[in-house]
């Protein structure tokens, strides 16, 4: 199940950020607290929202996302993260979280979505490409358009 994120969610998302810096080499990199995002995405201001997956009760899974402003296109949704436990990975799992995403792009009216993916992680690498994303860089910067997203929706 693939829902809207929650406060009481936050513990769990960021045991899941730990695990995403440890495979990405990176894990003494994480000072986000539970503290920090809960001022931050359920504050007076939120700068973020994020949808989770669910098995049961148990979180397995999260896309974590912010809107941002682009001089060209007007305002796009930034994907920063899809996380998915290892345990749960090759489930289709990460696909149901991206593509909730792509909806919220869409419903809210944004002109595309972006994210970045690390030159490294070809499993990402082929995901995004399976939708048809640009990829370029190092840090590889991926994008599709408000009518690619609606295509891929079928709306």
């Amino acid at each position: 199940m693939i829902r809207q994120g929650t406060r009481e969610d936050l513990p769990r998302v960021l045991e899941l950020i730990r695990e995403l810096a440890e495979f990405e080499k990176a894990s003494s990199e994480v000072i986000n607290t539970v503290e920090l995002m809960e001022k931050d995405g359920f504050g007076s201001d939120p700068v973020f929202g994020f949808f989770v997956a669910q098995d049961d009760e148990f979180i397995v899974g999260i896309s974590l996302y912010y809107y941002r402003y682009s001089t060209w296109k007007g305002r796009r949704l930034y994907l920063e993260d899809i996380i998915v436990t290892e345990a749960y990975r090759g489930r289709g799992i990460g696909k149901l979280l991206f593509e909730r995403t792509m909806l919220k792009a869409a419903n809210d009216g944004c002109s595309g979505m972006v994210w970045q993916v690390l030159d490294w992680n070809e499993a990402a690498i082929k995901f995004y490409g399976d939708y048809g994303a640009r990829l370029d860089g190092e840090w590889i910067n991926c994008s599709l358009e408000k009518n690619e997203i609606v295509h891929l929706l079928g709306r």
